[in-house]
């Protein structure tokens, strides 16, 4: 057989052979120089976009001293036209030199003549795509054209070209299958495919830890059967069924809310998306399920939270009603009484007006004080005058223990994160009186990362529960309506520390 078809045979099935490019390259650039009596043989491909520059990446020689032409070969980086390997890369076709070291365009020629290669060739490597690589081979003698050689080489050419691009979308589709598996890895949400006889096809780790499930466990088993409650299972299969006969998926591509089911059969909210896999064949799903246990406690807590506002707000304004009615109010109709009846008197008894007249004072200004102190308890007016700094300088002064006090005396924030720091406080310092037992207090206030801190801390008997009580629900109501958060930390026998965190623009 002749040895260029036997070439062509070895190489074709070199590539076929071949797991991988980097590999393949060596031994196919060893098959064709040597079998067909050439000394150095090298291989060049664009870059990753099939754009330049051109770059050799692998070489061959068979004799010695053909180092330093392979090392300026790997140096070098061509464009189109530049160069044997630019020329062929440009044109798709063929080229051959009698002595490259002659050639005006071979940047190598200097170094081509200091080891003695002379003839080169060079052939493209041609796919659907164009031209992929480009192969050169060199000789230690100059040698004439060879039509036929050019031939079989370029029909070698265009079998690397197409064994090269199939090998390049393998490639790709092997690096694409290897990232969508770490992106399933790696994804938060549980990821499950089934088929359509409801079959699990993939089971992610997300819902392993999801579902209590190891995946070897559960592919080719009934999903429905696994983390489908009992109740659904029926409703569950029947929309298959539908789906597979109609076409009709309501819930197909949408995020709904309902029911799943652990390993250990407990039941739980979930928020899924169901999407069919585009493949050929029958219906496949995969199915995108989060656990949503913990924002349906949050929206229930929201929900809590907000009923309590309302109700501690109808509670105040019963409060002030009250108040007023039993206080201000029955002082002023006194008022107003002992007015007529003074005005009754002016002609005929004028002591007697007088004397009403200076009790009649004296109930106005003790009314006038009530109305002071209620609307003290409302909003402290030392607050909207001063800020913070001065009203809890106030608050401090009237405590029972000895408190020490750190605030920000400058600075001020919105008036709604002022109150609400303003009552953590009054009710922490309350709290304190009435059940720590303590001797000392600390209280203080700072602006940290776009938010106000308020910390109380005190060294009592510790013990206060935040889910017991009104006082302290109510500050978590009060904070958490700004967006902000209150943590109680009090271990028994080591004090309590209630820590306001409250966001504010300033």
């Amino acid at each position: 057989m002749d040895v260029t078809k036997t070439t062509e045979q070895a190489v074709a099935r070199t590539l076929a052979e071949a797991d991988d490019l980097g590999d393949a390259y060596p031994r196919v650039l060893s098959l064709m120089a040597e079998r067909l009596g050439w000394a150095f043989a090298a291989a060049w491909e664009p870059g990753p976009d099939g754009k330049a520059p051109l770059r050799c990446v692998a070489s061959w020689w068979s004799e010695p001293g053909l180092e330093p032409f392979e090392s300026v070969t790997c140096s070098l980086a061509l464009d189109p036209g530049e160069g044997l390997p630019g020329r062929v890369w440009e044109t798709g076709e063929p080229d051959w030199i009698v002595d490259a070291t002659r050639d005006a365009n071979f940047p190598r020629a200097r170094v081509a003549r200091s080891v003695g290669l002379h003839a080169a060739l060079c052939f493209p490597a041609r796919s659907a795509r164009g031209v992929v690589a480009v192969v050169e081979l060199f000789d230690t003698a100059p040698r004439e054209p060879d039509v036929e050689l050019l031939r079989t080489l370029t029909a070698l050419g265009d079998q690397m070209g197409l064994a090269i691009q199939r090998r390049r979308a393998e490639d790709a589709a092997h690096v694409g299958d290897q990232r969508k598996r770490a992106m399933l890895a790696a994804a938060l949400d549980a990821v499950i495919a089934i088929d359509h006889r409801g079959r699990i096809l993939d089971f992610n780790p997300a819902a392993e830890r999801t579902f209590g499930y190891a995946a070897e466990a559960v592919i080719g088993e009934d999903m429905a059967e696994l983390i489908v409650p009992p109740s659904l299972r029926a409703r569950h299969r029947a929309g298959l069924a539908r789906y597979l006969v109609t076409g009709d998926g309501p819930v197909l591509d949408r995020r709904v809310e309902i029911t799943g089911m652990r390993s250990d059969g407990s039941e739980f909210p979930v928020e899924l998306t169901i999407t069919r896999i585009d493949v050929p064949g029958p219906p496949t799903f995969t199915g995108y399920l989060r656990d949503i246990t913990e924002r349906k406690r949050q929206e229930a807590e929201l929900k809590a939270s907000r009923a309590r506002i309302v109700q501690a707000a109808d509670e105040a304004r019963r409060r002030l009603e009250r108040d007023l009615h039993d206080g201000a109010q029955q002082r002023l109709v006194g008022l107003a009484l002992d007015l007529r009846l003074a005005r009754s008197r002016m002609e005929g008894q004028p002591e007697e007006a007088a004397r009403l007249l200076d009790e009649a004072a004296d109930e106005l200004s003790a009314a006038t004080s009530e109305l002071r102190e209620l609307a003290r308890g409302i909003h402290p007016a030392v607050l909207t005058e001063g800020g913070l700094e001065p009203a809890l300088r106030t608050l401090v002064a009237r405590s029972s223990l000895a408190t020490v006090l750190t605030v920000p005396v400058a600075d001020r924030a919105a008036p709604a994160v002022e109150v609400t720091a303003y009552f953590t406080v009054a009710e922490a310092l309350t709290n304190v009186a009435r059940y720590a037992e303590a001797t000392e207090v600390e209280v203080e206030v700072r602006f940290d990362d776009g938010s106000l801190i308020v910390e109380v801390r005190d060294d009592g008997r510790g013990g206060a529960d935040a889910g017991r009580g009104t006082g302290l629900r109510g500050l978590a109501d009060r904070v958490s309506a700004l967006d902000g958060r209150l943590d109680v930390h009090s271990p028994a026998g080591a004090g309590t520390i209630i820590r306001a965190e409250i966001p504010c623009a300033s």
